[in-house]
């Protein structure tokens, strides 16, 4: 092997209905990568059990997740489409990396955090190892491109960590094995088995705000359903959220610097400007000056030519969930096909016994 061919690992934990900011910031990108590179699209239910989850809701929120990529234009027979935890090989490379990988790169974490509060004392080992089952998940594949968001990039330079070290550690062995790509370490050329992945960033990102209140992240787990469009939303939902949305008394302003200091404002326009694929400043050009009680009704229309279809699509994936579940194991027998190579190999390369 000369070089690492380009692959794309992407991943959603099932926690809850998806909504228009995953479609738009993640979902509707990934879709057009599958016309780029091959992709791995992956529902990382052991990821998602780092807190507790009702089983029953679980298993409920994989077979969703799965409708919303299908639903909205992931082609799980061109592609790999599977949730992780049919795959096993993930959970046990993530245990060498957990012997890779040091403590305290993991309590640097800032997701650990936040999640843990104040009370980590009482979070889950799963939780703070999260980001070790995070770089098995990419590198069980050696993915080159992984597409992330700001929240997951720590987590992507700590893969990249894990990567280096496991080569240079095994340097030799790998070398010795014929199973290193040349890579640059410094000012020279080592043999590694690992990629050292590459965050994909395709523009400014689309980062979609709630509805009841610009300052915060569109968010699954916000209390009210008004804060956000789900992607199972029928049209007169749809409308109805937009209609209700929170914005200021003034009209909307000519250019998009007239949006500073007006977060609701902005958001709704960057939500017009994300459907409609064009920029605020167009969008101001043509609905400047004028209120909202004109700018509404135009986004919901917008919004239900372009959401509406995807929410149909899920409701007649979601009503055969056994053609849902057939999907995923076809899915993680062709992931596992390419994971398990790399385990096999992986522990030739550190000396375990008994492939």
């Amino acid at each position: 092997m000369t070089a690492f061919k380009p692959l794309v690992f992407s991943g959603v934990q099932p926690t809850g209905n998806l909504h228009l900011g995953n479609y738009l910031g993640a979902i509707r990108r990934w879709v057009a990568l599958q016309a780029e590179h091959p992709c791995l699209f992956c529902v990382v239910d052991l990821h998602a059990i780092t807190v507790w989850q009702e089983p029953a809701d679980l298993e409920r929120q994989i077979r969703e997740v799965t409708a919303a990529f299908l639903a909205s234009g992931i082609d799980a027979g061109e592609h790999i489409l599977f949730n992780q935890s049919r795959v096993p090989e993930h959970a046990e490379l993530a245990w060498i990396f957990n012997c890779v990988a040091r403590l305290g790169w993991m309590n640097r974490m800032t997701q650990f955090k936040d999640k843990a509060g104040k009370d980590r004392e009482n979070a889950s080992l799963g939780l703070l190892a999260y980001p070790s089952l995070m770089a098995a998940d990419i590198l069980a594949y050696r993915a080159t491109l992984v597409p992330v968001g700001e929240d997951q990039k720590q987590h992507l330079e700590l893969t990249r960590d894990i990567a280096a070290k496991f080569n240079h550690d095994f340097s030799a062995r790998i070398s010795e094995k014929g199973l290193g790509v040349p890579m640059p370490v410094g000012d020279e050329t080592v043999d590694g088995y690992f990629p050292l992945t590459e965050p994909l960033i395709e523009g400014p990102a689309t980062r979609i705000m709630s509805l009841k209140d610009g300052s915060k992240k569109m968010s699954k787990s916000d209390p009210s359903d008004l804060s956000r469009i789900n992607l199972t939303d029928d049209a007169d939902t749809i409308s109805k959220k937009i209609r209700k949305a929170k914005t200021d008394p003034d009209a909307l302003p000519s250019e998009p610097k007239g949006l500073a200091g007006r977060p609701e404002a902005d958001n709704l326009v960057g939500i017009y400007a994300a459907l409609a694929d064009r920029t605020k400043a167009d969008v101001l050009t043509e609905y400047g000056g004028r209120p909202f009680s004109e700018f509404k009704p135009a986004l919901a229309d917008l919004a239900v030519e372009k959401l509406a279809p995807i929410a149909g699509e899920m409701r007649r994936h979601l009503a055969d969930p056994a053609e849902i579940d057939r999907t995923l194991r076809d899915g993680a027998a062709r992931a596992r096909a390419i994971a398990a190579t790399t385990l096999a190999e992986v522990k030739s390369i550190i000396g375990l016994l008994g492939n």
